[in-house]
């Protein structure tokens, strides 16, 4: 089963593709960040989001989507963020797919056994988790792939 992570963004989307069920370990497919420059319009700024996120998904073919949920954003960057969140969704529907929803804390609770975990710590359960050498950058990949692996946990 592969299991797509978003940690939803404006200026940075991560995205963060696992798969599970052939192996011991969760596997990493692939991760990575969608930009969008602050100097373009935000309406070409969604364009961007929804065409990557898109080509992203027709690509991998994801069973499962996590998303984490807006949480506690800078007031002056909540609804440029909470207006990415509305494509995702949408280019998410578009595919059929339906996200498991996860706040921070519920993913670093997942990960590290503490819904206050600092960022270090998650981004080393998620090394460990899928057995890499190095933590991955930028955070907002990692980020994702934390959701993934949240998403994965919480699987019926």
């Amino acid at each position: 089963m592969r299991i797509l992570g978003i940690d939803p963004g404006i200026a940075t989307l991560g995205f963060g593709l696992i798969e599970v069920g052939q192996h011991p370990m969760p596997q990493l497919l692939e991760v990575g960040v969608i930009t969008t420059p602050s100097k373009d319009l935000l309406g070409d700024r969604l364009m961007t989001i929804h065409r990557d996120l898109h080509s992203l998904i027709q690509q991998w073919q994801p069973e499962k989507v996590g998303l984490e949920q807006l949480f506690f954003y800078r007031m002056g960057n909540l609804i440029p963020v909470a207006q990415a969140r509305g494509v995702i969704l949408l280019v998410l529907a578009q595919a059929g797919l339906v996200p498991m929803e996860f706040s921070p804390p519920q993913v670093k609770q997942s990960l590290t056994g503490y819904g206050n975990a600092d960022k270090a710590a998650v981004q080393g359960a998620v090394q460990r988790e899928l057995g890499l050498s190095r933590a991955i950058k930028p955070d907002d990949a990692s980020d994702a792939l934390a959701i993934a692996l949240t998403c994965w946990r919480f699987q019926p």
